[in-house]
C-alpha cells in the first residue's frame, strides 16, 4: 500500500520518523541533515531513487532513501495539485511516468478537486472524511485557496455601492461564521465544534499527542497495523506505509499497483517473435508461435511450419496388392509391376526375359586396374595382379600391398615409406641412408662447426658446451652468452661488498678505504690501521681500530681524581668537603665497536663490582647520551648488570654513554661511572 506525498509550498513539512529521529537523538544532527539534502536533490534531478546510495554510513543511506522518496512523492502531488487547477480533470500528464509515479499524480489531483468542489458547494473546508493525512490536507489546500479566491472577487465586484445585507442574510450566507474550526482552528489536522468545546482528531495513520491538539505519524510496520503480504516488506511512510516485494515477478509478468504479478500479454502488446507466417496465442508468464498454413492431404507440417511430404510406402502396411512395389510421390504414392531380378554378375536379355552374364573384362572397363589382367568368368571374374599387389575379394580389384605394415622393424632401420608397388626408407634428422638402401647411419654434426664454442656429436645430433662463465643461448641453443654472476639470485652473496661483472666472469671489490680484499677473492677484510701503523695519532692520543676505519682517543681525568691506568681514574682522598663523598670512587673509559645492522635486542656491556659480597644491591643507570633511547640498563642479579641496545642506529655515528653504578654494601653506597665511547660503522 502506497499513498501520495503532500505539495510543496501547501502541505505540512515532512518528518522521518524512523531513522531520522533515532539519529538526531544520538548528535548527529548536523550530517542526517546534509544527508537527507542530498537524497532530496538526487529526487528533485534524477526524478529516480532506485539507484544505488554511495555513503558509507548504513544510517546515512537510510536518510537518503527516505528523503529521496519523500521529495519524489512531494513531486509527484504537486504536478497532481496543478492538474487538478489548469485541467479541471485527473488525465495522465505523461505516458513515460511510471505506475506508482502516476498513482500519487492521479491521487493528490482527486483530492484537490474533491477541495474545489466543497468550496464551489459551500461547505466547509475541514474535511471529516478519514482520506488520510496527505489527502486531507491537499483537499483543505485547495478548498480553502478557493474560498480566498471567491471572497476577494466578491468584494472586487460588489464595491461600495452595494447595499449592505441584513444579518440574517449574513448567517445564512456563511453558516461558518461563528465556527471556532474555522481556518483549522487550534488543531494540526481535523477540528470539530461540538458547541461546548473544540474537539481536535487526526487523520487515519496519525494519533492525537497528549496536548489534545498535535499530531504524531503511527509507524503501522512496527505497530503490525499493515497490511504486507508474505513476500512484502513494509515500509513506514508519514502518515501510511507502503508495502515493496522482495523478489521481482520474473520473464513474462510485470508489477501492478497492487503489487501483484499480472501476466504480460507478448501477443496483444507486439514484443512477441513470431515470424508472418505464425499466429502468436498467449500462454501465463510466455507465448507460442503457430502457424497460419495448413497443409494438404499426403503432407505433414514441422516445427518450423514447412509442409514434408508423408512417404506413405513406409507408413502405410502394404499399400500395394502383392506382384507390384510401392513407389512414394509427392503427396501420394503409385504401384507399378515386378520385373524378373538378375543376380550379381547377371543382366535380362533384350527381350527382358532371361538373365544372361555380364562379361565384366570388356575394354574400355579396367575392374581390376590399370596394368592388371582380369579374366571373365560365368557370373563374376577374377584378377590376376602385377608384383606388389594383391587381390581384394571384396572390392574386388588390385590393391598396393604396405610393405611398411606388412613387414614393421624388418625393411627400414628408421623410417618406411609406402610407394603404389613397392616401398622406400628414409632416415631421421643427423643420419642419412647407407649404399643399401635401408640403413642408416649417424652424421657427424661437429664437421661443420655449428657452435660457437665446444661441440659434442651424440648419437643422431649434437650437443653445444660453453666454457665456464658463459652459458648456452637459449634462442638457438648453439651461441655462447656471457653470464652476469652479479645479477643471478645469489649474485648478492658472490661478494661480501659490491660485484662487477666482466665477460666470463666476474670481480669483487672493497669499501676504500678501511677494508680490503680477503684472499678468497671475495670477502672484505678491514684494515687494523693501528697495527699496520699507517694511523694519524699524536703520541698523547691511543689508536682504536673500528670497522672500516680508525678513531684517535685521548682522555684526561676530571678534577680531584688521578690516573690510575690507561684508562681508568681514581678518586683522591676526600678533604672536608660535602661534595667529595658524593663523587664516584673510579671512572672507567671503554671503546665498543659494532655495525648498523646489530640485531637487536643486543647485550654491549655488563657491569658490577669486581668481587661479590653477601647482601650487595646495585643500581644501573645511564645519565647522559642516550638521548635518543636507543639503549636500556638491565639488571641480572643482586651484584651485576647490563646495557643493552633496544634500538637500531640507523646510521654510522659515535656515542658516549656514562653510566653509573651505585653500589650498596654494608650501609652505605659507592658510586662507579663507566664512560662507554661506542663506534657505530656502516653495514659492509
Amino acid at each position: 500500500m502506497e499513498r501520495a506525498a503532500p505539495a510543496r509550498g501547501l502541505l505540512l513539512p515532512l518528518l522521518l520518523l524512523g531513522g531520522l529521529s533515532l539519529l538526531a537523538a544520538r548528535g548527529a544532527d548536523t550530517s542526517m541533515e546534509a544527508c537527507c539534502a542530498e537524497g532530496r536533490q538526487k529526487a528533485t534531478q534524477q526524478k529516480d531513487c532506485s539507484s544505488p546510495y554511495t555513503s558509507g554510513s548504513q544510517e546515512c543511506r537510510m536518510v537518503q532513501e527516505e528523503c529521496c522518496d519523500s521529495q519524489l512523492e512531494e513531486l509527484h502531488c504537486t504536478t497532481g495539485i496543478n492538474l487538478a487547477k489548469e485541467q479541471e480533470s485527473c488525465a495522465a500528464p505523461s505516458a513515460n511516468a511510471t505506475g506508482l509515479a502516476l498513482m500519487f499524480v492521479k491521487r493528490c489531483c482527486q483530492c484537490c478537486l474533491l477541495g474545489r468542489a466543497a468550496q464551489g458547494q459551500g461547505q466547509s473546508c475541514e474535511n471529516s472524511l478519514t482520506m488520510g493525512h496527505r489527502c486531507g490536507q491537499v483537499f483543505r489546500a485547495c478548498c480553502v485557496k478557493g474560498q480566498e479566491t471567491a471572497n476577494l472577487t466578491a468584494g472586487d465586484v460588489g464595491g461600495p455601492q452595494e447595499k449592505p445585507k441584513k444579518k440574517g442574510e449574513e448567517e445564512q450566507e456563511d453558516p461558518y461564521l461563528n465556527d471556532r474550526c474555522r481556518g483549522g482552528g487550534p488543531c494540526k489536522q481535523q477540528c470539530r465544534d461540538t458547541g461546548d468545546k473544540v474537539v481536535c482528531s487526526c487523520f487515519v495513520g496519525y494519533q492525537l499527542l497528549p496536548d489534545g491538539v498535535s499530531c504524531e505519524d503511527v509507524n503501522e510496520c512496527i505497530a503490525g497495523r499493515h497490511s504486507c503480504r508474505v513476500g512484502e516488506t513494509c515500509i513506514n511512510t508519514v502518515g501510511s506505509f507502503r508495502c515493496q516485494r522482495e523478489s521481482s515477478c520474473g520473464t513474462g509478468y510485470e508489477l501492478t499497483e497492487s503489487n501483484d504479478c499480472k501476466d504480460i500479454d507478448e501477443c496483444e502488446s507486439g514484443i512477441h517473435n513470431c515470424l508472418p507466417d505464425f499466429i502468436c496465442q498467449n500462454t501465463l508468464g510466455s507465448f507460442r508461435c503457430r502457424p497460419k498454413l495448413q497443409c494438404k492431404s499426403g503432407f505433414i507440417q514441422d516445427a518450423l511450419g514447412n509442409c514434408i511430404d508423408i512417404n506413405e510406402c513406409l507408413t502405410l502396411g502394404a499399400p500395394c496388392p502383392a506382384g507390384q512395389t510401392c513407389i512414394n510421390t509427392e503427396g501420394s504414392y503409385t504401384c507399378r509391376k515386378n520385373v524378373p531380378n538378375c543376380g550379381r554378375g547377371y543382366h535380362l536379355n533384350k527381350e527382358g526375359k532371361q538373365c544372361v552374364d555380364v562379361d565384366e573384362c570388356l575394354p574400355p572397363s579396367e575392374p581390376c586396374g590399370a596394368g592388371h589382367v582380369c579374366i571373365n568368368s560365368p557370373g563374376s571374374y577374377r584378377c590376376e595382379c602385377k608384383p606388389g599387389y594383391y587381390f581384394n575379394s571384396v572390392t574386388r580389384t588390385c590393391v598396393d600391398v604396405n610393405e611398411c605394415q606388412h613387414y614393421p622393424a624388418r625393411l627400414c632401420t628408421h623410417k618406411c615409406e609406402n610407394v603404389p608397388g613397392s616401398y622406400h626408407c628414409t632416415c631421421t634428422k643427423g643420419f642419412r641412408l647407407t649404399s643399401d638402401g635401408r640403413t642408416c647411419e649417424d652424421v657427424n654434426e661437429c664437421h661443420s662447426n655449428p657452435c660457437s664454442q665446444e661441440c659434442t656429436n651424440i648419437y643422431g645430433s649434437f650437443q653445444c658446451y660453453c666454457r665456464r662463465g658463459y652459458k648456452l643461448s637459449d634462442v638457438d641453443g648453439l651461441t655462447c652468452e656471457d653470464i652476469d654472476e652479479c645479477s643471478l639470485p645469489t649474485g648478492g652473496h658472490i661478494c661480501a661488498y659490491r660485484c662487477l661483472n666482466t665477460v666470463g666472469s666476474f670481480q669483487c671489490s672493497c669499501p676504500q678505504p678501511g677494508y680490503k680484499l680477503a684472499p678468497n677473492g671475495r670477502n672484505c677484510q678491514d684494515i687494523n690501521e693501528c697495527v699496520a701503523g699507517i694511523h694519524n695519532c699524536t703520541i698523547n692520543e691511543t689508536c682504536f681500530n673500528i670497522q672500516g676505519g680508525f678513531r684517535c682517543l685521548a682522555f684526561q681525568c676530571p678534577e680531584n681524581y688521578r690516573r690510575s691506568a690507561d684508562t681508568r681514574c681514581e678518586r683522591l682522598p676526600c678533604q672536608e668537603t660535602q661534595e667529595c663523598p658524593k663523587l664516584p670512587l673510579r671512572i672507567t673509559y671503554y671503546h665498543l665497536s659494532f655495525p648498523t645492522n646489530i640485531q637487536v635486542p643486543a647485550v654491549v656491556f655488563r657491569m658490577g663490582p669486581s668481587s661479590a659480597v653477601p647482601g650487595d644491591s646495585m643500581q644501573l643507570a645511564i645519565t647522559h647520551g642516550n638521548e635518543e633511547g636507543f639503549f636500556t640498563t638491565q639488571k641480572v642479579s643482586h651484584h651485576s648488570g647490563v646495557v643493552a641496545l633496544v634500538k637500531p642506529v640507523p646510521e654510522p655515528r659515535d656515542l658516549l654513554l656514562t653510566v653509573k653504578m651505585d653500589l650498596y654494601r654494608h650501609g652505605t653506597v659507592s658510586s662507579f661511572v663507566a664512560k662507554l665511547f661506542i663506534f657505530v660503522s656502516p653495514e659492509l
